[in-house]
């Protein structure tokens, strides 16, 4: 019980009063601290000015298995080594982690670990992929009207000018072009050239209804300051544009960079300070996944970011064994919250080869959906959205038009978007009953199973839309 006065209230005269939330509701407060990267066998002699260095950072990224294995040295076994090193030949992205990262991960129990699962590959947790899986499952390219740009929404175009990141997200939904060539995929060319960057300004001058553009990649945060800043002036100096989106990972993965890249922060801020004296808005947007990855560093870099006036909003994905319950997710958003890093979008993951162990159904992303709304304020409440196979654009996941959740099936329309049209989103096989994965082994019952959730899905719906072509499902249903 409270007791006393407090600036000249009586709480005891207080009705009704609520006594203060236990610890557990500060949780998201308690920040890892220290230099918590000298359990790790590489880093035990480095001290924190060096740790620091965005470039030393840089260096000493792993990127091969003996890399990864001169840096954990000890602290896994022999046949954890020869499982990633068979995980690194069949995944469909590079590997590339920096040492903030590994510092993070639980190298006593890597197998579980949250961070571990989302960038280093094991053979052993491999899943076969649903038969509807596919590389480029937004359909980005089919949206592309010159390379390096897509655009898909009425007022909005994405605009990628690199194929590179500081980190490789194993569940990139840019697979099909995002770092080098692999064993099992050759990827697509972006718009890597500058020469090419003219090409995609030029194509959103001459499209006056293009008032907002998503500068990603690959990831802005291997940009350089002259090329970061040169890209944003020549948006600004566009009529017509309105709003401009950085997208990076960075500060989720290396954080320091905001603390010692002190010409790319300032490249960041002097667009963002331009944009906001021509009355245009100029934000960041990252990418936190797990509250493991918030450390006392992120929460500096977050302060720098904040003071100089840089508005930062998160995209996480929905991960399973990263993210997929309740309490995380709620840990996450208020972490996130604390931060001023608002939670904008929870995504469910796309629906991309090579990464069927981290795929969740719709239903766990409502059911956490509902957990977490009312934890926080709700301009700190993330969105959970299916952004639909196929180029149907970011759906709400409560509003599929019918989910057959036996069969794993949801289907959405996007009329905003592209009217007439269905899209289907496809449940991890593994996540369904033993009868339904059955009925998946064989691809006679495909169309069947699809063409009965369309058929509901328009007994649902207002509107007859026409189904069409779903180049995910490798079939074409009338």
């Amino acid at each position: 019980m409270i007791q006393g006065r407090t600036e000249g209230y009586d709480l005891e005269t207080v009705p009704n009063l609520k006594p203060p939330a236990g610890p557990e509701a500060l949780e998201h407060m308690n920040l890892l601290q220290g230099e918590f990267w000298r359990k790790v066998p590489a880093y035990r002699e480095i001290d924190e000015a060096t740790f620091l260095d965005h470039l030393w950072q840089y260096r000493h990224s792993v990127k091969t298995p003996k890399e990864l294995t001169d840096t954990v040295q000890d602290l896994v076994s022999a046949s954890f080594l020869e499982d990633l090193q068979a995980g690194f030949y069949r995944a469909p992205m590079n590997v590339r982690v920096s040492p903030y990262v590994m510092a993070l991960i639980d190298w006593t129990n890597p197998y579980d670990d949250p961070i571990r699962t989302q960038f280093i590959p094991l053979a052993s947790r491999l899943l076969p992929d649903h038969p509807k899986l596919t590389l480029d499952s937004l359909h980005e390219q089919e949206d592309s009207p010159v390379p390096g740009m897509t655009h898909r929404y009425a007022d909005k175009a994405l605009f990628l000018p690199t194929s590179v990141c500081p980190v490789y997200c194993r569940f990139c939904t840019r697979s099909y072009a995002i770092g080098g060539d692999t064993d099992v995929v050759e990827k697509a060319e972006l718009a890597t050239d500058p020469k090419r960057w003219q090409q995609a300004f030029a194509y959103i001058a001459s499209h006056p209804e293009l008032q907002d553009i998503v500068i990603s990649g690959g990831d802005t945060y291997q940009l350089p300051a002259k090329s970061l800043k040169k890209i944003g002036d020549a948006l600004l100096d566009i009529p017509n544009v309105r709003r401009m989106r950085f997208a990076s990972k960075g500060v989720a993965i290396l954080p320091s960079k905001i603390l010692t890249d002190h010409a790319w922060v300032d490249a960041l801020c002097s667009v963002v300070q331009r944009g906001r004296s021509m009355g245009k808005d100029v934000v960041l947007h990252t990418h936190f996944n797990s509250p493991n990855e918030i450390t006392w560093i992120t929460e500096k870099a977050m302060r720098r970011l904040f003071e100089r006036g840089v508005t930062v909003r998160n995209q996480s994905v929905l991960i399973r064994g990263v993210n997929d319950d309740k309490e995380t997710m709620r840990l996450l958003v208020r972490r996130l919250g604390y931060l001023n890093a608002h939670p904008y979008y929870v995504y469910l993951h796309d629906m991309v080869k090579g990464v069927e162990d981290l795929r969740t159904t719709v239903q766990t992303a409502i059911d956490i959906e509902k957990f977490v709304r009312g934890c926080t304020a709700g301009y700190n409440t993330p969105t959970f959205v299916c952004d639909a196979p196929g180029g149907g654009g970011k759906r709400d996941v409560h509003s599929y038009d019918y989910y057959d959740r036996e069969n794993g099936i949801a289907v959405y329309s996007a009329p905003g978007v592209k009217p007439n049209q269905w899209f289907l989103y496809f449940d991890p096989l593994t996540q369904l009953e033993p009868q339904a994965r059955r009925r998946w082994t064989d691809p006679a019952n495909h169309r069947a199973m699809i063409e009965a959730a369309l058929a509901q899905a328009k007994r649902c719906d207002a509107f007859d839309l026409r189904p069409v072509s779903f180049a995910s499902a490798n079939t074409e249903i009338r």
